[in-house]
């Protein structure tokens, strides 16, 4: 079985994290919810306070086999002012463990030069920062070992592509059914 890890910072965008969290369950990938705050309890950018799984430093970092970082204000910026986050996903590219950022999150990816001469998106008004990377408009992309996509409207697809990513193009396809998505 897979283990993702999703980062949760205060000012998260609720539906993106939240999303992903609730599909990957779906798949039966092992999902671990972790602040980077010093509290398990995180308020999102619309004022809806969560209960992480973990805090950081009780994170089960090095048995995970992919990290998810969630866009949404200040959260985005909150995430990429942790500098433990930021080893992280320096090493885990160069691992080739897949990393996913959605809406202004692959802000972070483009900042660490993770994002160069790879195909991504992200929330408009946030190209500039994925630095080296060629940016488009679909609502997914994925270059690879990194999936980035465009924020709320494209969280379920999003998820759908972690989720072929890490299990199979059936167990997306068997999961987006379930909950009727329609592309």
């Amino acid at each position: 079985m897979s283990k993702v890890l999703v980062f949760f910072a205060e000012g998260f965008e609720e539906v993106e994290a939240l999303t992903v969290v609730d599909l990957l369950r779906r798949a039966k990938i092992d999902v671990e919810m972790v602040s980077i705050t010093d509290n398990l309890m995180v308020t999102g950018a619309h004022n809806i306070t969560i209960s992480t799984d973990t805090l950081w430093e009780d994170a089960h970092i090095l048995n995970a086999d992919g990290f998810i970082l969630p866009g949404g204000m200040p959260g985005t910026r909150n995430l990429q002012a942790h500098q433990g986050l930021q080893k992280l996903l320096i090493q885990a590219n160069e691992e080739k463990k897949l990393i996913g950022a959605i809406c202004a999150a692959p802000l972070i990816l483009g900042t660490n030069h993770l994002l160069e001469g790879k195909d991504a998106c992200c929330y408009p008004g946030f190209e500039d920062d994925l630095i080296g990377a060629n940016v488009n408009e679909k609502p997914v992309n994925h270059h690879d070992n990194i999936i980035t996509s465009r924020g709320v409207g494209t969280a379920i697809a999003f998820s759908g592509e972690i989720i072929k990513t890490l299990c199979t193009e059936e167990t997306e396809k068997e999961i987006l059914n379930s909950i009727l998505y329609c592309k």
